[in-house]
């Protein structure tokens, strides 16, 4: 079951986390994230599961910064979440869909129990301009059944700002 924007308020501070929190982002059964304004960029034009791939960072300027199609670009929320007793999904907005910018390819499923900055994979079918702290994508929770064990000390638990890829631990670990 979805929680409604009026449950995410009421489980604020208590078990679920949202800082800064603005209400005029809370939605009827969701909330807006709004996008930071550092980027990284992987360097290497071919990617490899097994290495840490280099990547470097850019700010996206007040003016703004012209995506380029073909690209991949990490981005990060400003928001800093927590779900302890539920499971957090992100979405992109309707309104960024609709001019072909994709904000997660793959990553909008969260586990219960993580904490931190939601890592965004940013990539669009046109060129279009974004701006730092735009409402990008929302948040929403879905309550869990049954016994369950928290996301703990993942790879990317209580992370703030932009994360890369950190698979190639996994490779590390076998």
């Amino acid at each position: 079951m979805i929680l409604s924007g009026l449950e995410i308020k009421k489980k604020l501070h208590k078990t679920i986390e949202i800082e800064p929190f603005n209400e005029k982002l809370l939605n009827p059964n969701s909330y807006n994230l709004t996008l930071n304004e550092q980027l990284l960029i992987y360097d290497a034009p071919t990617l490899d599961m097994k290495i840490k791939n280099n990547a470097h960072s850019i700010t996206i300027p007040s003016e703004g910064l012209l995506l380029e199609p073909g690209r991949l670009y990490l981005g990060s929320t400003n928001e800093y979440t927590a779900a302890d007793d539920c499971v957090p999904m992100l979405e992109g907005r309707s309104s960024i869909g609709r001019l072909g910018l994709y904000v997660h390819v793959t990553a909008g499923f969260g586990d219960v129990g993580f904490h931190g900055c939601w890592t965004l994979e940013i990539s669009c079918i046109q060129p279009i301009r974004i701006y730092p702290n735009v409402e990008i994508c929302q948040i929403y929770f879905h309550t869990i059944k049954g016994d369950f064990q928290p996301y703990k000390s993942g790879k990317y638990q209580n992370n703030r700002g932009v994360q890369p890829s950190l698979l190639y631990k996994d490779f590390e670990e076998k």
